[in-house]
Parts: structure tokens; sequence; C-alpha cells
């Protein structure tokens, strides 16, 4: 079963990582959600998100993972170099969150919020949910 990546529709770093996972996941093995859209707010739902939550979720194998766990664990199953990202798993919860809210709390002041979209590919199309 492909693991499910829900982001932020409004988030421009969101949308460059969703194009970046798509280029680097050969395999098909991700398929994608806007937090925003129907099929996002019924995984929150289902997965019991808090509505606040700032971060990227996964499910994968029946689980939520969030923040710098569902980074680095969707770096894991990119090709090339990225996957060695997920070494820093080693490092614990705590210390990677800290990071991790950091760049998320400051993103939109960094990267700004999206304005428009583009339209996505026919192989883009059929990786995303909704």
């Amino acid at each position: 079963m492909p693991a499910v990546v829900l982001f932020d529709g409004d988030c421009n770093v969101c949308d460059w990582s969703v194009q970046f996972i798509m280029k680097h996941d050969r395999a098909g093995y991700f398929h994608f959600a806007s937090l925003q859209g129907e099929i996002g707010q019924k995984m929150r739902k289902t997965f019991d998100v808090p509505p606040m939550v700032d971060s990227v979720l996964l499910i994968e194998d029946d689980k939520l993972h969030m923040k710098s766990d569902a980074a680095l664990r969707i770096c894991r199953s990119l090709d090339g170099p990225v996957k060695l990202l997920s070494l820093l798993l080693i490092v614990p919860r705590p210390v990677r969150n800290l990071a991790y809210d950091a760049f998320a709390r400051n993103r939109f002041h960094w990267f700004g919020k999206k304005q428009a979209c583009k339209l996505p590919t026919p192989e883009e199309r059929r990786r995303l949910l909704d």
C-alpha cells in the first residue's frame, strides 16, 4: 500500500517538497493530499490529528508520523543521496523536533505563501489524492 504524505497546500516549502519527493520517488511509493482538501481532512480525523498541527504528516502502514519523524522517514524511501538524511533518526526526537519546529514557525516568513497553483502533469495527478 502506498504511503500518504499530507502537506500544507498554502506553503511554498511544502509544495517544493512534494515536487522534490515526486522527482526522487521513481517507484511511486508516496501519494499526496493537501491538509486543506477533503481527503486530507478525512485522514486528519481518522488519525486524530490536532487542528492546529504545523507539520508534514506521513501515513505509512496505518501509522501516523509527524514532524521530523515524517520528514526523515520520507527521505529514507527516496532515491539518491537524500536517503542518507534518514540517519538523523538516531538523534533523539525532542532534539530533532526543536529544529523542525523552528523551521516550521518561520517557513512563511522566509519563503512566503503560495499565490497560485501549478497545474500537475498527468504523472503527478495520478499521485495526488485530492
